[in-house]
């Protein structure tokens, strides 16, 4: 691979909720019985709002007979505590969570038809309507203002009800127990949790003038060099911001990260490139001009199509985006702004000359950045592109706002609009068909 200076390539595959010096339960030795477990492994998905613990995979020492299983044969419980709305003293406190599938499989993953394969997993689907099951937890609070990350250590326990047993030898009967049932026996997670979205990411740095920008990145699973990609920059909240205790908490806490490689969200297969800075919370300026150099690095260090650099973002991370924009506008194709912070005049000024459509959206009762400051932010752009000039009809396509009523949030955390904006396939795929005049190219 060939380096720039300032950008540190990958160093390993992001393990998020497993740090270094995190020591899960150490695996039962398979002795039959009550101890014929041998782990218990978390997966974990990222939903509209965050990331939960969406299944568990219990290992044996042998094939496991499905036949012989079914959704009572397992109970999960899990914290109550959720980030946005509990205090952390509610992280211990557990409730049982609704167990929708069970399966077996080769591996602790999912499998999309949801039906058994051989193996010595059971894997144990929970509902992810429950309230229950979230890893984000509050990090640091220096100020009124807090940081989060993911939980090292999950709470989540798991309970074998019913005896689990082995394949029959020729397929007839029951088979063999593997492990008798234990339902008076609560049992921590061994392994670190399996993500399969977030796994998918790296982690780099991005140093310039002794400050350091952590960022994680995802390539497209089959990516070619010879290649040109779609980049999304994804631009976190405050809270999400690096604390020196959170890396990668930007992948997990909210679906924006994750969603650029998922057609299930965009509703298309194009490979997308993702970029995520997490920034350090010092400045849209000063974040926006790092932000800008780690782009011109990475841009050249990777197949990027230079007419579609697009960015994203949540609360906080507006500020960087308005200022990047105004800063280096040829860079962007397009950006999508979510409960975020008013543009200022200047900014709105330069983003006009250089026609750099956006989608803004907020919601109507936002508690933390009040939907004045959104509105404003339309009408400054719209003005902007009338005093150069431009039609109605122009102006319409370059400037989009979308207002949220409580009703279209799933959670009822109203600062939080990329919510019902990724819900809305259509915003997504807006921005996706952003594309630079190839004239505008550096």
């Amino acid at each position: 691979m060939r380096l720039r200076t300032g950008l540190i390539p990958l160093v390993t595959t992001l393990a998020l909720v497993a740090p270094a010096g995190v020591a899960y339960a150490a695996p039962v030795a398979d002795r039959g019985g009550r101890d014929a477990i041998r782990s218990i492994t978390p997966i974990t998905t990222v939903y509209t709002y965050g990331q939960k613990v969406s299944a568990v995979a219990v290992e044996y020492g042998a094939t496991v007979n499905p036949r012989t299983l079914d959704n009572g044969t397992f109970t999960v419980a899990d914290t109550i505590y959720n980030f946005r709305f509990n205090p952390i003293e509610d992280l211990p406190k557990l409730a049982d969570r609704t167990v929708t599938r069970t399966y077996t499989n080769s591996a602790p993953a999912l499998r999309p038809d949801h039906r058994s394969a051989p193996g010595r997993y059971v894997i144990v689907e929970l509902d992810p309507a429950d309230p229950g099951g979230w890893t984000v937890i509050v990090s640091k609070c220096p100020t009124f203002l807090c940081s989060v990350k993911v939980n090292p250590e999950l709470p989540t326990r798991v309970v074998q009800r019913k005896d689990v047993h082995a394949q029959p030898g020729r397929g007839l009967g029951r088979g063999p127990v593997l492990a008798r049932a234990t339902p008076g026996e609560s049992r921590p997670v061994t392994e670190p949790p399996v993500d399969r979205e977030v796994d998918a990411f790296r982690s780099g740095s991005f140093v310039s003038a002794g400050t350091v920008l952590p960022y994680h990145y995802r390539l497209p699973r089959d990516y070619r060099p010879g290649r040109a990609y779609p980049l999304m920059v994804v631009l976190p909240g405050h809270g999400m911001g690096w604390d020196g205790d959170n890396l990668g908490v930007q992948l997990a806490a909210d679906i924006p990260a994750t969603a650029w490689s998922q057609p299930g969200w965009t509703g298309s297969r194009e490979d997308v490139i993702v970029l995520a800075p997490q920034h350090q919370r010092v400045g849209g300026v000063a974040e926006a001009d790092l932000l800008v150099k780690l782009l011109d690095s990475f841009v050249d260090e990777y197949a990027v199509d230079r007419r579609r650099v697009y960015a994203t973002t949540v609360s906080y991370g507006s500020q960087l985006l308005w200022e990047a924009f105004a800063k280096r506008p040829d860079l962007f194709a397009g950006g999508l702004v979510t409960g975020g912070f008013p543009v200022d005049a200047g900014q709105a000024t330069a983003i006009a000359a250089a026609g750099v459509p956006v989608w803004i959206t907020h919601g109507e009762h936002d508690h933390l950045l009040p939907v004045a400051g959104a509105r404003n932010s339309a009408t400054a752009l719209r003005q902007a592109y009338e005093a150069r000039g431009r039609t109605p009809a122009q102006i319409a396509d370059l400037v989009r706002y979308t207002e949220y009523a409580d009703s279209a949030f799933t959670l009822p955390d109203y600062h939080a609009a990329f919510g019902p904006t990724y819900e809305d396939g259509r915003i997504l795929r807006w921005l996706l068909a952003q594309r630079k005049p190839a004239r505008a190219g550096r």
